[in-house]
């Protein structure tokens, strides 16, 4: 069995654990959360130069600690992925619906063959506006599935990993947060589940130090 370095970071270094989580973003979002800053920092970027790395790829990262309300989130938005024009909105002409849709792309834009958006912190605008929170979740994961079940031909998949502490874990536990269910339309069917078919959203929740811990070799 392989030697443990004496400090905990170490312990992560050159293990391989980066294919595992792309592996479940094949089928699924992810929420990673933990208790200590610095390693879910550690995640975020590691996970980023990995992600970058695949071809036919964007990975766009999202500094929550900068997103305190709509108008922060377009923003970044905006210096991310190159638009024509984004209005302050989450539905409708020019919105972000309309951007993680692809719609608002400023002609010449290269469509990749996937997308992960990796949202730092994002338990920061879910202590400010809960209500913002779950409306963007529900926007990013229904867009997502609206993409990859309920539209015919190639289109970009995309997948979110938001990282966060434990805040975030505790928004993923609870079955009326939007990482456990598509967001009530009404008396109606839910939007987002009657365009996809999906009763409710993939997310799968783990905590950061599981996720980063090293593949056992077969045999060890």
């Amino acid at each position: 069995m392989r030697v443990v370095a004496r400090q905990a970071d170490a312990t992560f270094d050159g293990y391989g654990w980066q294919p595992e989580v792309l592996a479940a973003l094949e089928q699924q979002h992810l929420v990673a959360w933990s208790e200590q800053v610095r390693r879910r920092n550690r995640f975020g970027a590691e996970l980023r130069r990995f992600l970058a790395a695949q071809p036919q790829t964007d990975v766009c990262f999202l500094h929550g600690r900068a997103v305190l309300n709509l108008d922060h989130l377009c923003h970044q938005l905006e210096r991310l992925v190159p638009v024509n024009a984004l209005q302050r909105r989450l539905d409708g002409p020019e919105s972000v619906t309309e951007l993680f849709r692809g719609e608002t792309l400023a002609p010449g834009i290269r469509v990749p063959r996937s997308r992960y958006w990796i949202w730092s912190d994002a338990d920061v605008l879910l202590k400010a506006d809960p209500v913002l929170f779950g409306r963007v979740v529900d926007c990013m994961l229904g867009v997502a599935a609206e993409c990859e079940y309920g539209l015919e031909g190639g289109v970009t998949i995309q997948r979110t990993v938001f990282v966060g502490g434990p805040l975030l874990e505790d928004y993923a536990r609870d079955r009326r947060g939007q990482f456990r269910c598509w967001a009530a339309d009404d008396d109606a069917e839910p939007f987002w589940q009657l365009v996809s078919g999906l009763e409710r959203p993939p997310v799968m929740t783990r905590p950061v130090d599981l996720l980063m811990r090293p593949a056992r070799r077969v045999g060890a």
